[in-house]
Parts: C-alpha cells; structure tokens; sequence
C-alpha cells in the first residue's frame, strides 16, 4: 500500500458538500495527490469558475497553480480515489479504480447543482496498478479543447475547470511536460462503479450504491418499489439522447469501456476521441482499437451493451425487492425480473433512433416547423436523412461542412454544398426530394429556415489537425498561443466568421487517412 503524500492546507472559498465521502464510506480509499514541484496555470476556465462559485480572480493566478496542482488543498477538500470496475474493449476487469485521479470534493453550484471536482494526473493511488499516476500536458489539453467544444456544440459533457503544469517530466516513450487536470463534472458515477461490487457479490454495498445514485440524479425515484429498475430505465434514456447527439456532430468517442459511460448521461474521458471528417460509419481514430469496436457507426450498439450490463449489476436487487428471497417462487420472480429489465434495455434503439432522428430533422431545416408525428413522416424524414449520408459516404464529403452547405443551400446559395460532390446528378436528385419535402411544411422564408439550420449545423468543430498542432505546440516549445487561439474558435461553433476560415477547413485527405489518436495514460 502506498503511504499518501503530505499537502499544505490553505482556504480558498470552495463550499463543499461532499456527500460521496460522507455517504458512501468504504467505496473509495482516502488520499492525497502528489506535489507538484514548481506549478504553473496552463489553463483557468473562468467562466465555469464563477458558474461554480468560486473566486475567479483569486485562482487566476499562483494561489490557484497551487490549489489545482494539489499542493494547498482547499479547506473542506477530503480527497478520495473511487473504486470502480470496468469492460474494457469487452474484456472484464474486475478493479480499474482512479489510477491517476482523485475526487477532490463536491460543491453546490450558483444554480445549486451538485458538481464533482476531480484531478486527473495527480499521482499514484491504491489503484494504480504499476502506473506512475500521472499525466502529460499534451492530453490534458485535448481535455479542454474536446470538452469545451463539446459543450459549446450544446452535449452533455464534463468540463476541465483548469490544467496545471506540474514542473516535473512524465515518462511515456519521450520524456514530456507533466500536467494535472481539474475536472467538473455531475458525478463520477460509472457503469464500472456498479460492476465492481456486483462482481463481489456486496449486495448491501450495491443497494447503498443505486440509493446514493437515485438520491443524487434521480430523486423523484426515492421510494419507489421498481426504483432499481426506473433507474436503469433513465440512464437508457440519458445515453440515447447523448449517444444521438455525438453521432449528429461526428464525433467518436474511441473508448467506450463501461468506466467512461456515466450514469448522468455526460461524455467522460476525452483520450482518443476525435470528429470525423470524411463521412464514414467504420471511422476509427484511436491507437488501441485495431478491431474497430468503437467505430462511429457502432457506437448506439456498444451503448446498449453497455446498459445491459449496468442491468445486469441490479439484477439481484430487483429480484430480492420483487420477493425472489423465497425458494418456491425465486425461479418464476427471478425469470419475470429478468425479462422486464431486457425490455427497458431493448428501448434503447427506438429512443436512439428518436433522439437521431430528432437531431437530424433539425439538420435538415424541418423540426419545429409543423411536422406531424405521423410513422410515415417519420419513415419519410429517415430515409432522407440516411439518402444525404450515404451520398456523402459514396464521394467522401466532409461531415461538417456537408451538413453546414445545406444550411447555405436552405438560402438558395449551393455552390459551396455542389463544390464537395463531384457527383451532381445524385446530388440534384436528393435536393429535389428534400425541397419538396419543406415545401409540405408551413411557409418558413428561405432565410428562417437556413438560420435554423445554421443553429444546427456547426460551422467549426475541433478540427484534428488543428488539436495537433496546439498540443504539439504546448507540449513541444511550452507554446500555448495555438491552443488559445483554437479554443477561443471554438467557442461560438454555429457562428460564420470569415477570420476564422482556416479552422473550418478539413485536413488534407493524406493527413486524415493516417491520422490516430493515443488515451494518453
């Protein structure tokens, strides 16, 4: 067992409430993060400071290099490594746990939503399994790139509160600048955090750990007799509107493992993630995805196998509530309780499909502007949907800028949409479709309707070359002028800024076809 680092104390104003140390004694180990020998503030999000309460200007400067290294821990912080489990590229690892992170405490924000405040890269814990714990500034700042596009782009998401430069080298296949992250997010509940004492069999352990969870995103449930199986039945819920979401701005997560799928339905963990460019359902980015689990294209799927198996973990708590204690019945409850968690599980595809369709209604200029809810409509509005990305996917059209041309299009002005097919005829033909079908809508000026989409259809997303070459930049030459300048584009993501044109712009094809992404531990 490793002995915790000592950590100076001081008081900035954090008003914590931590309710995961106080309520769930036993699912984490107490401890400290490492010292950071000389550390400096790569990166403050002050407007999530001051969403969160906290003293923006005070931490702005060395007293927060202090406070988000670890070296003064602000008062009230009671710093915990969390216990989890997790499948990992469908293989079951029975302990994962915060191998480089710590939850540093819980605060009430300025609209009184619990938020977690965590380090990532903060040092060795109990659950470290040989690593050293800590993280380099290149892949931390994809944190806050990724993360900050994300939530500009409107998904759920946790946040990076701030980057710490440590002052010390971490050790990868090169030496590299050393960095701590601090990041927001509603919680750090897991699907791997049930998996770990279900593998045990701790069933009170697990009943603490579905109350906490029902208390803490899903009160209304408190009480109910079917409140395990509601529950899972949100979550579900959650991650088909999320999952939709990503696909609707081509985003791949890259490592879908059930520790980074949250129960508060917000995207965890931005390692080898990446937005596509050429549209195609087999896109995979990450390093360590050889077999292509986490394509783009198989991203709903993985989501409901991974919601099977948070199922899964409540099982014997449905059927132990539902009187599957007694030997005569246990068998008949047991069968009940398992068919009807399968059912809420096999919900999943029409709500992602729903919550797609939904998106991409609004991607094409149609929703909120009259239609029925008619399943041929319905039918209807898929197809021409999946006729544009399949078009696209025939002539390796950008994803972004595809949907963003028909936005211009929906103005009258297609010259940028027919610039990316070299195919016009197919082109042309679905554009007949798709004007027809808005003209069966309410009359919606041209004008409206291409704002509407332009609402829809970001204009800038984090181009991959461009991530690159912050971090490189960062990383290389202590250079944070290009993630600064990235960052500050990538805050207003509907908005046409012509002094911004070279952000909008893809890669060249050279460089996305060999182009991969590392998780950076």
């Amino acid at each position: 067992m490793l002995s915790p680092t000592s950590t100076a104390t001081t008081t900035p104003a954090f008003r914590f409430d931590n309710s995961y140390a106080r309520d769930l004694d036993g699912f984490y180990v107490r401890w400290k993060p490492a010292h950071a020998p000389a550390p400096q503030l790569a990166f403050f999000n002050r407007p999530l400071a001051e969403e969160l309460g906290l003293d923006a200007d005070a931490l702005s400067g060395p007293e927060g290099a202090a406070v988000f290294s670890g070296n003064a821990l602000p008062e009230g912080a009671e710093p915990l490594a969390q216990a989890y489990a997790g499948h990992q590229f469908g293989g079951f690892s029975p302990q994962l746990g915060d191998g480089r992170a710590l939850l540093v405490g819980e605060v009430l924000d300025r609209a009184g939503r619990r938020r977690d405040i965590a380090f990532k890269g903060s040092g060795r814990t109990p659950f470290s399994r040989g690593g050293d714990g800590k993280a380099a500034l290149g892949p931390m700042l994809r944190e806050v790139l990724i993360g900050e596009a994300m939530h500009a782009l409107g998904i759920p998401t946790t946040r990076a509160l701030a980057v710490v430069e440590t002052g010390e080298p971490v050790y990868r296949e090169t030496a590299l600048r050393g960095a701590v992250l601090t990041r927001v997010a509603s919680s750090h509940l897991r699907v791997g955090t049930f998996q770990f004492y279900a593998a045990r069999r701790e069933l009170a352990k697990l009943r603490q750990l579905a109350e906490y969870a029902i208390a803490r995103h899903d009160p209304d449930l408190a009480g109910s007799p079917t409140r395990y199986q509601a529950l899972v039945e949100r979550v579900v819920q959650r991650q088909a509107a999320l999952i939709a979401q990503w696909m609707n701005v081509g985003f791949i997560h890259g490592v879908m493992n059930t520790d980074n799928m949250t129960l508060s339905g917000e995207t965890i963990d931005y390692g080898p993630c990446a937005f596509m460019e050429a549209f195609d359902p087999k896109a995979v980015f990450s390093s360590i995805d050889s077999n292509g689990r986490y394509a783009y294209g198989n991203q709903p799927a993985i989501a409901q196998w991974n919601l099977a198996r948070l199922a899964e973990t409540l099982l014997p708590l449905m059927i132990e509530d539902a009187g599957g204690d007694d030997a005569e019945a246990a068998d008949e409850v047991a069968e009940r309780i398992v068919q009807e968690a399968t059912a809420v599980i096999e919900t999943f595809p029409r709500l992602f499909q729903a919550e797609l369709l939904g998106g991409q209604r609004l991607k094409l200029g149609l929703a909120g502007i009259g239609v029925d809810k008619d399943p041929a409509e319905d039918a209807g509005d898929a197809a021409l949907a999946n006729d544009f990305l399949a078009l696209m996917h025939a002539q390796s059209v950008d994803f972004t800028l595809g949907w963003r041309g028909l936005a211009d299009a929906a103005a009258g002005d297609e010259a940028a949409l027919r610039g990316l097919f070299a195919d016009q005829d197919a082109l042309s033909a679905w554009l007949a479709r798709w004007r027809e079908r808005c003209e069966r809508e309410h009359a919606v000026p041209a004008e409206q309707r291409a704002v509407r989409m332009r609402r829809a259809n970001p204009w800038i997303i984090p181009r991959n070359h461009r991530v690159e070459e912050a971090l490189a930049a960062a990383s290389g030459q202590g250079d944070l002028g290009p993630f600064e300048r990235l960052l500050s584009a990538l805050q207003n993501p509907f908005e046409t800024r012509p002094e911004l044109a070279a952000y909008a712009e893809p890669a060249p094809a050279a460089v996305t076809a060999c182009y991969q992404t590392f998780c950076g531990t």
